[in-house]
């Protein structure tokens, strides 16, 4: 095993690489910049996932010596046999992104992935929880929060996004700063404003905890819970809220018909809104600029790749259960949906890296806006946000 550090400025940067921390798996920290990169490369996926986050030196140190206490057991025993394959999904979604080979789908481990995301454990004063920020009766967005409140009340600085369908999802976070599903709660359990932990903390804690030692043992075999299982029933909650039991996907099957408005609407969001909030997941996870201002506080994308042209651009989200995720965008602006599409058709400012599609804004009358509104009504998911497996198991 090869571990290497070395300052690249004075800024208090570093750089690690360590090419053989997992079994499968490489990591390595490629280049420190204004962020720090995180790059795990696993061997089943074409390309390698990675975590760009400002995170702290010492929170990224912690990171590998997590991933180094993922070695301990050997062999790896996978989870008991199952004739579950994971989540269903309508015929008309694409192939999932996600490709679970290793993590083999199993009900415990998504009932063990339930657990932890209910629970305050993870957070540095056992007072929030991923729960907290993601609420399952509004589509686990913080819904009616602008900017979500943390541990010792510290404010964070985006709006927290919902979610589902995230097996689909290319990048995670508003900038992309994660693209791997297993990966993503890293950010949010070690950033000072959101959990304030760090996993090596968090590991010990499970380790002592007389509940989930025994269920992680069962899902997968006697031996000190790991950062890697850690993140795979995390990963496996998290993929299985699949949400695809909307009007608009009823209509799609045949079952039920739209009104005229919702008719109407749904023609002037394939002529305006499609290319972007592309169906049927109603992202196409790209990044854009939507024109909400002239001056970036907020560069977005940008503060990932360093690449001027991704100024102001942020990760396009999906329409899915828009009626219940509200306030909206990156910043939690817009309180409803219909100042949302005011700023589409008025408000837009003109940058230099606007959308194409927006360039002068998206010329609509209020007829038309209400008519948006009444389809966008119909991508509410009853049945997702009622399902009983998603919600608080304690």
């Amino acid at each position: 095993m090869h571990i290497f550090l070395r300052h690249i400025s004075k800024k208090n940067s570093l750089e690690i690489q360590n090419f053989s921390l997992l079994r499968n798996t490489a990591f390595s920290v490629l280049r420190v910049t204004r962020s720090i990169t995180i790059q795990l490369h696993y061997p089943r996926l074409e390309s390698s996932a990675f975590l760009r986050y400002s995170v702290s030196p010492v929170s990224l140190l912690f990171l590998g010596l997590m991933l180094l206490s993922a070695c301990s057991k050997d062999p790896f025993n996978p989870n008991p046999a199952s004739s579950f394959e994971g989540p269903d999904f309508p015929a008309y979604f694409p192939a999932p992104h996600y490709q679970s080979n290793e993590n083999s789908w199993h009900p415990d481990r998504i009932e063990l992935g339930r657990q932890l995301f209910y629970d305050p454990i993870l957070s540095s004063d056992s007072s929030v929880s991923c729960a907290s920020c993601h609420h399952a009766s509004h589509a686990f967005s913080d819904f009616g929060k602008a900017l979500s409140t943390g541990v010792n009340g510290a404010i964070g600085s985006r709006n927290s996004p919902a979610l589902f369908n995230l097996l689909w999802s290319t990048s995670f976070m508003w900038d992309g700063g994660i693209n791997h599903l297993e990966i993503m709660p890293f950010a949010p359990i070690t950033l000072p404003a959101e959990m304030n932990e760090d996993m090596n903390h968090v590991l010990t804690k499970l380790n002592r905890h007389p509940q989930y030692k025994p269920l992680f043992d069962k899902s997968f075999g006697p031996g000190e819970i790991s950062s890697k299982e850690f993140f795979y029933v995390l990963a496996q909650f998290m993929g299985s809220l699949v949400s695809a039991n909307s009007k608009y996907d009823l209509f799609r099957q045949g079952k039920v018909g739209f009104s005229n408005d919702e008719q109407k609407g749904y023609q002037l969001f394939q002529v305006h809104c499609n290319r972007c909030h592309t169906e049927p997941l109603f992202t196409n996870q790209g990044f854009a600029n939507n024109g909400q201002d002239s001056v970036f506080s907020d560069e977005g994308r940008y503060r990932i790749t360093l690449d001027p042209a991704d100024k102001g651009k942020f990760k396009i989200p999906s329409l899915r259960n828009i009626g219940l995720s509200y306030p909206y965008m990156h910043n939690g602006k817009f309180n409803s949906l219909q100042e949302v599409l005011n700023h589409y058709s008025s408000s837009v400012k003109q940058t230099e890296t606007i959308d194409p599609q927006l360039i002068g804004g998206i010329p609509l009358n209020d007829l038309e806006k209400n008519q948006i509104i009444q389809f966008l009504h119909t991508l509410t998911d009853t049945a997702f946000i009622q399902n009983k497996s998603h919600q608080n198991p304690f």
